[in-house]
């Protein structure tokens, strides 16, 4: 078993949702972020509450094995790329969503 940290773009929750359940089924224990379809995106929070945000994410890269980049036709935006290079600092394994899905 591992725990793995879901990372990527809320644009793509759905695909999140769906490959978080795949792994989880298969044994892992997955770390998700809060998504809530009426503050779609970190615009929709007080600058006080995305750096919350930001600082929980954090924590959930820091108490997984590995993160699961779900990076939809090759996105990775900038969010997610900080998440990577923090991964990385960290030593954590790096799963990407294009490559599981092929």
């Amino acid at each position: 078993m591992k725990i793995i940290t879901v990372c990527g773009s809320l644009r793509f929750y759905k695909e999140m949702m769906e490959v978080t359940e795949k792994m989880e089924l298969e044994g892992n224990c997955m770390l998700v972020p809060i998504y809530n379809p009426s503050r779609p995106s970190k615009d929709d929070f007080t600058e006080e509450e995305a750096l919350m945000l930001d600082k929980m994410h954090k924590e959930r890269i820091k108490l997984a094995d590995a993160i699961l980049v779900v990076n939809v036709d090759g996105y990775i935006g900038n969010s997610t790329s900080k998440e990577i290079d923090f991964a990385k600092a960290l030593n954590k394994e790096i799963i990407y969503y294009t490559d599981f899905k092929n």
